[in-house]
């Protein structure tokens, strides 16, 4: 959306038809929502714009087949290093030589994606973050092969689709995740050692630091399941940090399938 909407020929891939029909139907309802802001004053002019954003954008259900015509690839797919590999592996074959493949993890490896193709030089990081029509950051990172050229252009396309670029090493959870997932499991720990409530804490966060939202809420937001499969990696890499110690009632309810907002429960319940 962002990238159509800056003036970008955006292909949009998925795996079928009607996926990839609700994603379009997703981006016209978010484009509505920005117009009314935007074009407050205006309705034709922001008519206008959500025509000639979709306009700029096409779908299909082939990435190989469109990966010719491209000059950055953006991956946003299930959180699965292997799937992921295996992606780009295939687009590597067909993508011209100049063809920059970034992708949005938020806590795999990117070297390990790289490294698995035969432009590493040409292989970088673009995290967006959720919802990315109102989230102005993206975080570039750099791998130790990435080619100073190819970040340049990573950080000129964040700019050129309106985003603020922060600059990271390819490490794990980069800057915002490496910060907030630790402090996530710092919150559960204190809520499972009892020494305070689950709600007390997430209203102490809001109003003490002013966060949007509390460690819970944010948790049950973001997914537990995620949230665990993130800090089960980061545990493998660096079995001795404490910061990274599994939780065992984190554990507990994505055993439960209790995973959050998606499934109607997590640490709170949701009708």
């Amino acid at each position: 959306q962002v990238a159509a909407a800056s003036g970008h020929t955006v292909v949009l891939v998925d795996q079928s038809d009607e996926i990839l029909k609700k994603s379009t139907k997703g981006i016209e309802e978010s484009l509505k929502r920005v117009i009314k802001k935007k074009f407050a004053d205006k309705p034709e002019a922001g008519a206008e714009f959500i025509k000639k954003t979709l306009k700029n954008l096409t779908t299909s259900t082939d990435a190989a087949s469109v990966v010719h015509s491209t000059d950055l690839v953006i991956e946003a797919i299930v959180e699965n290093l292997e799937v992921k590999n295996k992606l780009f592996q295939t687009l590597d074959k067909f993508a011209p030589e100049h063809t920059i493949f970034a992708s949005n993890t938020s806590s795999l490896q990117i070297t390990k994606m790289a490294n698995t193709t035969t432009r590493q030089d040409r292989f970088g990081g673009l995290h967006f973050f959720n919802p990315v029509p109102m989230m102005k950051l993206v975080e570039v990172i750099k791998t130790p092969m990435t080619s100073q050229k190819t970040f340049e252009s990573l950080v000129d396309f964040s700019k050129a689709v309106g985003k603020s670029p922060v600059s990271c090493k390819d490490t794990p959870g980069f800057i915002v995740n490496r910060l907030l997932v630790p402090y996530m499991m710092e919150a559960v720990r204190l809520f499972e050692r009892g020494d305070a409530s689950k709600e007390d804490i997430d209203v102490a966060m809001k109003l003490g630091a002013g966060y949007p939202m509390g460690p819970f809420e944010l948790l049950d937001y973001v997914g537990l399941d995620t949230s665990k499969y993130i800090i089960d990696g980061w545990h493998s890499l660096e079995p001795n940090n404490p910061l990274f110690a599994p939780s065992p009632l984190l554990n507990k309810l994505v055993e439960e399938k209790k995973l959050g907002k998606k499934t109607g429960e997590g640490f709170y319940k949701y009708k």
